[in-house]
């Protein structure tokens, strides 16, 4: 029983202690490829999703003077994919629903771009707060627009991440909740309404981990 609809939200297990958090690991257990004398077809597939993120990258960020600069948003992708796709299967917690977990992800990240681009190319960085073509009547708001919508990147993004997990789960939770005191009729066209659902909520998990990425390499292709 429920005490109400975000305790499945919760990150505490039944004995009171938060080894919720170690299914983010998970991963690092289920995935050590070097130890295979021959690679198997998970390890294949997961070659060609890498091969495929790198070229996407690689184009979005252009010719740069860091070539290997697109290992980074492919290792949020698949961190970020696998733990949507994680929470989605029965009694696994969904790290990806809290803000602990999204904002960790975003805020370094975002932090780590400014202070690269800061530091290293100060004269763009200025450049891009005033966009070509402003009124000169109008820079001085553009400066203080453009800087709002700078600090307010890995909010945005963590936000995004996170309600769009909790959205799905909390729609298939109150579907699920409302089954044993419905008649059989509506109880079949619920179940396929879940069945519907979740199969929304899996495209969600690779769609929410591709924009995360995507956006994280447009925010460093402006600091360069």
């Amino acid at each position: 029983m429920m005490n109400n609809l975000f305790s499945i939200f919760d990150p505490s297990s039944s004995f009171y202690i938060q080894i919720n958090w170690l299914a983010i690991f998970l991963g690092v257990i289920i995935m050590p490829f070097s130890f295979w004398l021959m690679p198997s077809r998970f390890s294949i597939i997961i070659n060609k999703v890498i091969m495929t993120l790198h070229k996407e990258f690689k184009t979005l960020l252009g010719p740069t003077k860091l070539p290997n600069m697109t290992f980074i948003p492919i290792a949020f992708f698949m961190a970020i994919a696998f733990n949507n796709f994680l929470g989605l299967m029965p009694f696994i917690f969904t790290a990806s629903s809290h803000l602990a977990f999204t904002l960790t992800l975003a805020l370094p990240m975002w932090i780590s771009f400014m202070l690269f681009g800061w530091i290293n190319y100060s004269t763009h960085m200025f450049a891009h707060l005033v966009p070509q073509g402003t009124p000169v009547a109008l820079m001085s708001f553009m400066v203080c627009i453009e800087m709002v919508s700078n600090v307010i990147r890995p909010i945005t993004l963590s936000v995004r991440l996170a309600a769009n997990m909790i959205a799905g789960h909390l729609l298939m939770t109150l579907l699920g909740n409302t089954g044993p005191s419905l008649s059989i009729m509506t109880l079949s066209i619920i179940i396929l309404t879940q069945f519907a659902l979740l199969t929304l909520e899996v495209a969600v998990a690779f769609i929410q981990s591709y924009v995360f990425a995507i956006l994280g390499t447009l925010y460093s292709s402006e600091t360069f």
